[in-house]
């Protein structure tokens, strides 16, 4: 019985008045009570849902628009018409009202600086919107 090994005691190998180290504390889900990760490579369901379209906003000028129609979703260069808008109409109030009626009023309803213009895509004929003088 000479070469049987010490018996074992719990302290052994800490500093005196130590005793071994506390056990791990809870994980954030254990002690929050909430639900353990998923397992990322799961697999997720997949949604077969028509495309999105996402349209941007184009600015219009007084020139026709190279752009994508909203209505139809072809790429076009909007078709472009002119019409006297506020600007000329209250041009021609004023001219008027100096004494020019005699057809010098109308006048501002031909300056491209006074007319408003509106698009128009011609793929669908849809109305894209109004560039305002």
């Amino acid at each position: 019985m000479a070469n049987q090994p010490p018996p074992y005691n719990p302290s052994y190998g800490f500093a005196p008045g130590y005793g071994p180290p506390p056990a791990a504390p809870p994980s954030y889900a254990e002690a929050s009570g909430g639900v353990p990760p998923s397992n990322p490579f799961q697999g997720q369901p997949v949604n077969k849902a028509a495309p999105t379209i996402v349209t941007t906003v184009v600015p219009l000028g007084p020139h026709p628009t190279h752009m994508i129609c909203p209505h139809c979703h072809v790429e076009i260069e909007s078709s472009t018409k002119r019409e006297p808008g506020i600007v000329a109409y209250i041009s021609g109030i004023i001219i008027f009202l100096m004494g020019c009626w005699c057809g010098c009023c109308l006048i501002p309803c031909c300056i491209d600086s006074c007319v408003d213009v509106h698009h128009d895509c011609p793929n669908c004929g849809a109305y894209l919107g109004r560039f305002r003088r």
